[in-house]
């Protein structure tokens, strides 16, 4: 958290599950609203696999509900990024990791 705040972005939600996935960190910058998933993996190559399209898409229907129950957020833009931790290294955000289908 505290190296998205450091970035501008204010956490809005850590570990918010629903019955289709859980998200994992939202952090507000301005308009833009980042679906974070964050993965701590021995090295970068490791965190990078860990995130399937399978669970892309568990990301994606959990941001779809995240957003019906934030009306505030409506005239936000969504963005799915990736924060990639590993032991002895500063963290690693990876913005837009992926899109919408």
């Amino acid at each position: 958290m505290w190296w998205l705040r450091f970035k501008g972005y204010r956490v809005i939600a850590r570990n918010f599950k629903t019955p289709v996935g859980e998200i994992d960190m939202v952090a507000r910058r301005g308009r833009l609203i980042a679906i974070i998933e964050v993965k701590i993996r021995n090295s970068r190559a490791e965190a990078l696999s860990a995130i399937t399209p399978r669970q892309q898409d568990r990301i994606i229907r959990a941001t779809q509900i995240f957003l019906q129950q934030r009306p505030e957020l409506a005239d936000s833009t969504p963005r799915f990024d990736a924060m990639f931790i590993s032991p002895g290294s500063l963290p690693i955000h990876i913005q837009d990791a992926w899109r919408l289908p």
